[in-house]
């Protein structure tokens, strides 16, 4: 029998698998009283079953690290069914469906997370831990999101090519097939909108890993395909692990396309696995995102940014600003102002309508949060805020400020993935563009100035696939979100993420003059 010591290891890190016969649903009831019926199956080919060996992994709730159920755990055969059902969708008429037919299915799903959307932000806060301010604002986007997914269906254009009068030229976007899809713990449900959305928009199929830490969002919002009239094999949900999952989908050879959010080393290896078969991909990578205040900036409304941007989401951000640059004349006057301010954020119960920060998602990630905090230390950055955990119970970490920084510490360059940033000053515009750009990363940044002018030159100076200007983590449906250098390969959200989705096809015809 396993002690409790090597059971509190395994269940910390959700690898402990058991043969058992879960139900297909079961029923949770939430921190608020209400209660729903959570999927636990496999979701393939439009219905909910188990996987072939009948394994399971449990689900922890970061908030209280009680178990919250189990779901059943894939394996290489489960995606082969999963991608063979795909493959039948996607030749047995959804790529060629009338646009209007896409478009009607992502309205209706758009519609069904709106109307559902109470119970998805508590399966968010529940499951990742996040506050509630957070869930609902990613569930917003959600539906938002589907719903201008589907707006595009029929708006994906080839051209007419002039290449002389003795031939008709002609350009198609067509699907690529089967896409596998892996999407991280932080978002996972902003995540599946911004995988599935363009995919199924432009009349793909799609094969979707949830991360193992975060399935239950992406298993419920599976009945709501089913709801608005997707068909069978369209979208099809395996949970597991990443090396047996992953990996599968990486190497299937009916698998045409691979998209993953998630860590830069992952993705180096999926770009490397998926490489045998030449599948097209897109990968939303990691980063370490300057935020830039001016000392003409509205430092009251910039230290709300800067907050806003570390420790939204419990500093779980790829793009959250984690380098925070101040002009030296108002450098002290910044730091003052944003620890009074980091002071006053709730930390606590996601469920509590007044958090601000809920937990770290799991006990690995706070734990390698806190290593960073010694880090920093033995480097000589000093604490000006937080830098420790929250209670005994549950995962939380108080929001961190560092200090008295230099470019070379590994706190200023490594994506901590946590609520921890570091403050530092510059002198010239010149200095604080160098700086910026002193990273393999180039996800977002921020900039803080009353100067349009300096605004526009800076952002045209830095390196980094998203600027947002007096503001950040400002995300819209319509703008692309993408990152430079070792943050990625490709876009979400926008025009732009439909050509992640579509390969080009050339069509050039004769034409005989002679026959009139």
């Amino acid at each position: 029998m396993l002690s409790r010591a090597t059971i509190a290891q395994f269940t910390s890190r959700r690898l402990l698998r058991l043969y058992s016969h879960v139900p297909l649903r079961v029923p949770i009831t939430l921190p608020n009283g209400s209660t729903y019926e959570q999927p636990t199956g496999l979701f393939i080919n439009g219905e909910f079953i188990p996987s072939k060996q009948r394994k399971t992994f449990e689900v922890i709730n970061p908030s209280t690290e009680e178990e919250i159920t189990h779901v059943y755990e894939a394996r290489e055969d489960d995606v082969d069914i999963a991608v063979a059902a795909a493959k039948r969708a996607f030749e047995g008429g959804w790529s060629t469906a009338d646009p209007e037919f896409r478009a009607r299915a992502l309205f209706k799903l758009a519609d069904l997370v709106e109307q559902h959307a109470e119970t998805l932000a508590a399966i968010e806060s529940l499951d990742n831990g996040k506050s509630l301010l957070c869930s609902r604002g990613d569930v917003a986007l959600v539906s938002k999101y589907l719903r201008s997914c589907g707006g595009w269906t029929d708006k994906i254009y080839g051209n007419v090519i002039d290449t002389g009068k003795d031939h008709f030229a002609y350009s198609l976007r067509e699907p690529i097939g089967v896409c596998g899809q892996i999407i991280p713990w932080n978002f996972p449900l902003l995540m599946w909108s911004w995988k599935i959305g363009p995919a199924l928009a432009t009349g793909n199929t799609v094969v979707l890993k949830p991360a193992e830490a975060t399935p239950l969002s992406a298993l419920y919002a599976s009945t709501l395909c089913q709801e608005a009239g997707i068909p069978a094999g369209v979208v099809n949900i395996v949970s597991g692990f990443g090396r047996i999952v992953g990996e599968r989908l990486c190497n299937h050879p009916d698998v045409k396309k691979i998209a993953f959010t998630g860590s830069t080393n992952t993705g180096r290896h999926i770009m490397k696995t998926a490489a045998d078969s030449i599948k097209k991909i897109t990968l939303e990578l990691g980063g370490k995102s300057p935020n830039i205040v001016f000392a003409d900036a509205d430092l009251e409304k910039a230290v709300k940014s800067i907050a806003f941007g570390i420790f939204f989401n419990s500093g779980e951000v790829c793009c959250a600003g984690s380098r925070i640059y101040v002009q030296d004349s108002v450098y002290e006057e910044v730091l003052e102002k944003l620890k009074e301010y980091t002071e006053t954020l709730s930390v606590g119960d996601p469920f509590d309508e007044n958090t601000f920060q809920g937990a770290q998602t799991s006990q690995m990630q706070m734990e390698k949060i806190l290593k960073y905090v010694q880090i920093g230390t033995d480097e000589g950055a000093r604490v000006v805020s937080g830098g420790e955990r929250k209670g005994e119970r549950g995962y939380f970490i108080k929001p961190t400020i560092f200090a008295d920084v230099d470019e070379n510490m590994q706190i200023v360059k490594d994506e901590i993935f946590g609520p921890i940033v570091t403050v530092s000053k510059f002198s010239t515009v010149d200095e604080v563009i160098a700086k910026a750009n002193d990273s393999v990363y180039g996800l977002a940044a921020g900039i803080h100035t009353k100067d349009v002018n300096k605004a526009i030159d800076v952002s045209n100076r830095i390196k980094a696939g998203t600027i947002w200007i007096n503001t950040y983590n400002a995300f819209h449906q319509n703008v692309p979100f993408g990152g430079f250098g070792q943050s990625g390969i490709g876009s979400e959200m926008g025009a732009a993420a439909l050509d992640n989705y579509t390969q080009v096809k050339s069509i050039r015809m004769s034409i005989d003059k002679a026959q009139y």
